[in-house]
């Protein structure tokens, strides 16, 4: 059984504490987007965990693929599996394509064995992978709070219609490093009053907070974002710690003009 992964973007992204058990309150509006992994998975006789596409560091048992079938086995007594993940989505660049692939992992378990698992179970065992592994399992617009966990499903009509222009110039960034970056402070702008209001209107009224350090660490994502806004953006911005940076259009600039050191996607709404 196959199913594709898709990645995600933040439309601001806002550090409102430090909790006691380690982890940060957000607040972040999760935008899904059709750049995709592909992940299969078939009954076998002995466990595989195999994969493709773009390179991902450290040993099989780190991958949140992996991690996410040995929570769902031992919780559910499953039978071994055969999995291969090809990847397509960068990782360390903001885009969720981790929490993605383990949320997607969840939900290919569950149909392939029938566990009949609630969307309750299924989000309890995808918060235990990361904190952005629920909003795959919703998987639609939503404004997150908490760990962003919890997910209040959003329309943005602001963006019918519109052109987004991915931009990833190949540089990872730690999300521990980032967070540390950062000092926690209640929000003075509420994002879903920004995103009522139409895009062009959105600098300014969408925050990143990590722009901030993640820029003054790497000025080349500064001057990325520069140039989306001088090619014709409404909006620009980075997405979650970075270092993917992502600009709405109307009409998408001309392909020759684009950055040389980035890769990049487009994706019409």
């Amino acid at each position: 059984m196959l199913l594709f992964p898709n990645a995600k973007i933040n439309l601001g992204l806002q550090v409102t504490a430090k909790r006691p058990d380690g982890y940060h309150d957000i607040a972040t509006i999760f935008y899904p987007l059709p750049l995709a992994d592909m992940l299969e998975i078939i009954p076998a006789t002995s466990f595989s965990f195999t994969q493709s596409g773009l390179p991902v560091d450290g040993p099989p048992e780190e991958n949140l693929c992996y991690k996410a079938w040995e929570l769902l086995r031992d919780a559910q007594q499953l039978p071994p599996v055969a999995i291969h993940l090809h990847k397509q989505i960068p990782l360390g660049a903001g885009l969720g394509g981790g929490s993605a692939d383990a949320a997607f992992t969840l939900q290919l378990l569950n149909r392939v064995f029938q566990l009949q698992l609630t969307v309750e179970q299924l989000n309890g065992y995808a918060l235990q992978l990361g904190s952005d592994c629920p909003f795959f399992m919703l998987n639609k617009p939503a404004y997150a709070t908490g760990r962003g966990e919890q997910l209040t499903p959003l329309d943005i009509p602001a963006l019918h219609g519109k052109k987004i222009l991915l931009l990833n110039p190949g540089i990872h960034i730690s999300t521990s490093w980032a967070f540390a970056q950062v000092k926690p402070a209640a929000p003075s702008i509420h994002l879903p009053d920004s995103i009522a209001q139409p895009p062009a209107q959105w600098k300014n009224r969408l925050p990143n907070d990590f722009e901030a350090p993640v820029f003054a660490a790497h000025n080349e994502l500064a001057a990325i974002r520069n140039w989306l806004y001088a090619a014709g953006a409404l909006f620009a911005g980075m997405t979650g710690t970075g270092s993917t940076l992502f600009g709405i259009f109307d009409e998408w600039p001309a392909a020759d003009t684009l950055p040389a050191n980035c890769r990049h996607w487009q994706v019409a709404l």
